[in-house]
């Protein structure tokens, strides 16, 4: 086993190790200094891979929490810790933003007077109208170098000690650039998280508020929406200690940043209000046919989404 995948937890022998590296190892990025705003599990988890891979030259950290951000120190996650955002991205090639959304623009406004042309700016938001709207709004100038990233990994732990460098190993992460993008911006920061391990695809802001809605928002809400059911009734712990396994594994998702997942949903309300809507829709149809002892057309639609979940070739064995 390499001696990095020991910390960072992301191979259990060398035979798999070398390969999930390889594609990394090959691309030809590379960053002279990188500046990571919210060195938590996302922003540690690239600072991390760009370092094992051996892309990035010095890592800067900035970060809200003392105690994070000094044990992202200790475990050499970033090179050097800066408090003020301003001071931190002077000279940086690249600015990654890995903050609950809804502080993108205070720290969009607080980087805005030290930006110059060179340096490219990116996200790992889970949304991307607010980001493009912010952007548009605090950085007029700067729009040709800002590329909107949102990579599909994560975990239901927070925090520089849940980085792993591993995490986007043959993971996607969508990029939706501007018009305003140059293309060597965008080929840039594509290359970058190639050099994490993952596979890149494009697609316009809007699209993809849409699409995460249905498939990462909404799943969020229903399991926190689910868990806060069970613990505010009388019989709550009762309930908790029959749980098991279609529980724990419907509600995992509920065990995250409560803050981050406050912030999604307020960033992207109109979408997901949509698909909250359908989804009570089909909860009142189940509910219907549950009532009227419709066995028959309750099993069509249970069979319909089984086999949907099968044939799903994201799915989990």
């Amino acid at each position: 086993m390499h001696a990095s995948c020991r910390r960072w937890r992301s191979c259990s022998n060398e035979h798999v190790c070398r390969p999930l590296w390889c594609a990394a190892y090959l691309s030809d990025f590379h960053c002279d200094r990188l500046v990571v705003i919210g060195v938590g599990l996302i922003g540690g988890s690239v600072a991390a891979a760009l370092r094992r891979a051996g892309k990035v030259r010095r890592i800067v950290g900035v970060g809200r929490g003392r105690a994070n951000i000094e044990r992202a120190l200790e475990l050499r996650v970033i090179d050097e810790a800066i408090d003020d955002v301003a001071l931190a991205v002077k000279g940086a090639d690249i600015v990654l933003l890995a903050v609950p959304v809804r502080q993108n623009d205070r720290v969009l406004a607080q980087l805005a007077p030290s930006l110059a042309a060179p340096t490219l700016v990116t996200d790992a938001g889970s949304t991307k109208g607010d980001f493009v709207a912010a952007i548009r709004r605090l950085l007029p100038a700067h729009l040709s170098h800002v590329v909107p990233a949102h990579p599909i990994a994560g975990a239901e732990l927070t925090g520089v000690d849940a980085a792993n460098a591993g995490l986007f190993v043959d993971r996607k992460v969508v990029l939706t650039p501007l018009p305003e993008n140059q293309a060597g911006a965008i080929d840039r920061i594509e290359s970058m998280w190639q050099a994490c391990g993952a596979q890149v695809s494009r697609m316009a802001w809007d699209r993809h508020d849409r699409v995460f809605s249905a498939v990462s928002h909404l799943p969020h809400m229903l399991a926190y929406a689910l868990v806060h059911m069970i613990a505010t009734r009388p019989d709550a712990r009762e309930l908790f200690s029959f749980a098991a396994g279609g529980f724990r594994d419907f509600t995992r998702i509920a065990g995250s940043s409560p803050e981050m997942w406050r912030d999604i949903a307020s960033a992207n309300r109109e979408a997901l209000l949509a698909d909250v809507a359908s989804y009570q829709q089909q909860l009142g149809q189940i509910a219907e046919l549950i009532r009227n002892a419709d066995t028959a057309q309750l099993g069509q639609i249970f069979e319909t989404a089984r086999n949907a979940r099968v044939a799903w070739p994201g799915r989990i064995l």
